[in-house]
């Protein structure tokens, strides 16, 4: 490790104790800005898909158009399993960071160009592409700030979150506020909506996030992350490349495995939010305030800002269990405390669903606002409760040549459980949004408390 990540300004280590690394701080808007860019571009996406040719979208069903959202928001979860292999081999984490933020860029850029079908599959395509090299280097260069059993690993990750949530809280007030507002006009009695604005401010924002980074990083990151984790990782001097996993090591790789299957049901539901919650917000919500109605994107930062709002009380929490004589919650529990917050959320919008009912066509009333709030709370704790703890973990016990690969099996598990997701909201057009609401918060529940269960086991596997 760099020392420079374990000295403060003053060259004291005790003083740096108390503080974070300033790298922490460059990873941090790194990270927002490359999160600013992908909710920008997402939170329009489900709209750009199902709105008309004449109303500037491209005329997707809503079954095909939340498939192709699932496929989309899964891949880019799966290509961290390559981009994090090629890295752990053959590329520096920070060369990955730059190849993957500028391909993004240029996936924008090509959305924003034409809108046709064939320069949304090209620009997503980037999309996906670039986010394999971006997604596990950055989040791997924050555990690499850090001693293994350093106590503020868990609130530093907490800390990195607030920036990825900075980012996609302002992406859809931004992105949503010029497609949906700005841009918008009316052609002959129909509204045009100017999504291509918004995939631009979304490029606009990866090529920031990009300038940042690579002016500051030698200053604040010294030469972490410039070699391969095979050239990097050694043993008094000598390369560890081939050495095979010793017996701890195996363990803590299953460990990560196995909680990963878990965490796949906690994302699928919790990707409703840009597919079957969206549509639902759009069709049975109250958004009118005041006489203004709320752009439907914008509640894609209804999640973001309970994060920047709560993030630094959960991280406090975890300093605090950390230090009491009883000891920090294990990772399990922590998690599947998440799990159980996020069916709760899912119960609370079924209440809703029994007031408004799921036919658009025959709506018997509009849902209060305060409902889907309520949602996004709870899966908004959830999130903290099992994000960046799951983050911290992998980044804290993957044996060292495995992890970018490791923590990009971990980024796969949203891909499946993304994938999922589309595939869950395409039945509510059939199944009606109480049965697919219901299912899915008692589904997280069921497994939320199975996880608790066998944490025992799991936190031995761990140590």
């Amino acid at each position: 490790m760099n020392t420079a990540t374990k000295l403060d300004s003053s060259g004291s280590p005790q003083a740096a104790r108390k503080k974070h690394p300033p790298g922490l701080y460059l990873l941090f808007f790194t990270e927002m800005w490359e999160r600013f860019s992908y909710y920008g571009m997402r939170g329009l996406l489900i709209l750009y898909l199902t709105k008309t040719f004449i109303s500037g979208g491209l005329g997707f069903s809503e079954a095909v158009a939340a498939s192709i959202y699932g496929f989309f928001t899964g891949a880019v979860y799966f290509t961290p399993l390559i981009g994090g292999w090629l890295t752990d081999r053959f590329i520096g984490k920070r060369l990955a960071i730059t190849i993957g933020g500028v391909t993004m860029a240029l996936g924008n850029l090509a959305l924003f160009a034409s809108q046709t079908k064939a320069a949304l599959f090209l620009g997503l395509g980037l999309l996906i592409i670039g986010n394999g090299f971006f997604k596990p280097n950055i989040s791997t260069l924050v555990g690499e700030l850090y001693d293994e059993k350093d106590e503020r690993r868990d609130a530093a990750f907490t800390i990195f979150y607030m920036g990825i949530n900075l980012g996609a809280f302002f992406a859809p007030l931004v992105c949503g506020f010029l497609a949906e507002d700005f841009f918008k006009t009316t052609v002959n009695g129909v509204e045009v909506f100017g999504f291509k604005y918004g995939f631009l401010a979304a490029a606009i924002g990866m090529i920031i996030g990009q300038i940042i980074f690579n002016m500051l990083g030698n200053r604040y990151l010294g030469d972490l992350g410039k070699k391969p984790n095979v050239k990097a990782a050694t043993v008094d001097k000598k390369q560890v490349s081939n050495a095979p996993l010793t017996k701890q090591e195996k363990n803590r790789t299953w460990a990560i495995i196995i909680i990963t299957c878990f965490v796949v049901f906690f994302w699928a539901g919790f990707e409703q939010a840009g597919t079957s919650l969206s549509l639902y917000t759009e069709k049975f919500v109250d958004r009118e305030v005041f006489g203004w109605t709320i752009p439907v994107s914008w509640f894609q930062s209804v999640n973001p800002l309970f994060i920047i709002l709560l993030a630094p009380l959960v991280s406090m929490l975890w300093i605090k269990l950390a230090r009491s004589k009883r000891g920090d919650l294990p990772v399990p529990i922590k998690m599947g405390l998440g799990m159980i917050l996020l069916g709760t959320g899912f119960i609370i919008l079924a209440i809703a669903v029994l007031q408004t009912g799921s036919d658009e066509t025959n709506i018997v009333a509009k849902a209060n606002l305060l409902f889907i709030v309520m949602t996004y709370l709870f899966h908004t704790l959830g999130e903290l409760f099992l994000s960046p703890i799951g983050l911290s973990m992998v980044s804290r016990i993957a044996p060292v040549k495995l992890a970018s690969l490791l923590m990009g099996v971990w980024l796969a598990s949203t891909g499946i459980a993304n994938i999922v997701a589309g595939q869950v909201a395409a039945l509510t057009a059939t199944l009606g949004y109480l049965e697919i609401f219901s299912v899915i918060g008692s589904l997280a529940i069921f497994f939320g408390l199975v996880l608790t269960l066998v944490s025992k086991k799991l936190t031995r596997m761990m140590a």
